[in-house]
């Protein structure tokens, strides 16, 4: 067993050696004087014809004003029966560290940038490890990519630097019926680590409503098979956590908000469970004491406290513009970024003391209509 882990351990080593000295270090070196100090919020448009994400420079108000753009290098994608949700996922632009994370939906690839303030540098592109990249988790130096079609894989990475490595056995197939339509309804929707990095939750929407956890071990890969937790008629979409650790989802099929224990088996246990009175509950972010659920169907998110314990109290609906989906909020909880896919337009809203949400302004993100990711680092 030790021969096997010392073994396993030189082979990871070996791959993230020959990364380093592969990749041209003066890559992440910016120009002198590139980007600006300003906060930041950076939105994908999704564009069949080429994706790219925006920068936005945030006032001190939590107001946008658009900074630049920055092709991926990759095309987006939009599944079978979409409208206002072309990814159908959550986390397909994701910050870590300085550097943010870009799904090509249509090219099967994803893209790494440097992050200098409101300024990005492309990297690489890089292949996703199956087809239709739709969601990024990262932990530390892992990064895990979910892919859509073909029945679903989670691919992992390595991250040497600013660089990721590709490891072909922490490749994963979700074994999902490839075959079920609606296609957006029936693909996995998330990846995301938990919050001490020792488990991975994969969301798998319609098709078969399920909530599979694989264990993580020490050197970054999956167990062979998750813990499949089937919630019937739940269609589990998107997920966060707590500050007490527990999982917190956004239930399409009952347009309900839900908490779960996570057991060190992977099983989970309902904490509770409530319903926005909303349609097409798909989404959910953490602000601060906070999270808010986005309704596509309804135009609007629905907000509830976080106490850390799993219990829910509503703090009722705010408006936005139509097609509500992905949603982000600034580090220190006092903003939330809403994007409403039907047009293609960022809500931003200040966070209150108690979760309430005032609105300060709308921007229309160039060439975004019905594209999904949004980050705040």
């Amino acid at each position: 067993m030790r021969t096997a882990v010392r073994l396993a351990l030189a082979g990871v080593a070996a791959v993230a050696a020959t990364a380093l000295f592969a990749t041209p270090a003066l890559a992440s070196t910016p120009p002198a004087g590139f980007g600006h100090s300003t906060p930041a919020v950076f939105v994908q448009t999704d564009g069949l014809g080429g994706n790219a994400v925006v920068a936005y420079d945030r006032a001190p108000d939590g107001s946008l004003h658009q900074a630049g753009t920055y092709p991926t290098g990759g095309l987006g994608g939009a599944l079978a029966g979409s409208v206002v949700d072309h990814l159908a996922s959550q986390g397909s632009l994701v910050s870590d560290r300085g550097l943010l994370y870009a799904v090509n939906a249509g090219s099967n690839t994803v893209t790494v940038f440097l992050i200098r303030g409101d300024r990005l540098i492309r990297l690489e592109t890089l292949g996703s490890g199956g087809a239709f990249p739709v969601s990024v988790t990262t932990h530390g130096s892992l990064v895990y990519v979910l892919n859509a079609r073909n029945g679903g894989t989670v691919q992992g990475y390595l991250r040497v630097g600013d660089f990721l490595v590709r490891v072909p056995s922490w490749n994963r197939a979700l074994g999902l019926d490839a075959n079920l339509t609606p296609e957006f309804t029936s693909t996995p929707g998330q990846v995301a680590f938990t919050p001490d990095g020792s488990k991975l939750v994969v969301t798998t929407k319609g098709n078969g409503s399920a909530i599979d956890v694989y264990g993580v071990n020490r050197l970054g890969a999956l167990t062979a098979q998750p813990v499949k937790n089937v919630e019937p008629g739940a269609v589990p979409f998107a997920v966060t956590f707590d500050a007490g650790g527990n999982l917190v989802v956004a239930e399409a099929g009952t347009n309900s908000v839900a908490t779960f224990s996570i057991h060190s088996d992977g099983t989970l246990g309902l904490i509770a469970q409530a319903a926005t009175g909303q349609a097409a509950t798909c989404w959910i972010a953490g602000a601060g004491a906070s999270f808010f659920a986005s309704n596509a169907g309804s135009g609007s998110v629905s907000g509830y406290s976080d106490t850390g314990s799993g219990a829910l109290a509503a703090l009722g609906n705010t408006a936005t513009d139509a097609g509500t989906v992905d949603a982000a909020a600034t580090a220190d909880g006092g903003f939330l970024y809403v994007q409403a896919g039907k047009a293609g337009i960022v809500d931003a809203f200040r966070v209150g003391a108690g979760g309430s949400l005032t609105a300060v302004g709308s921007v229309v993100v160039p060439g975004a209509t019905g594209g999904e990711g949004i980050a705040a680092p």
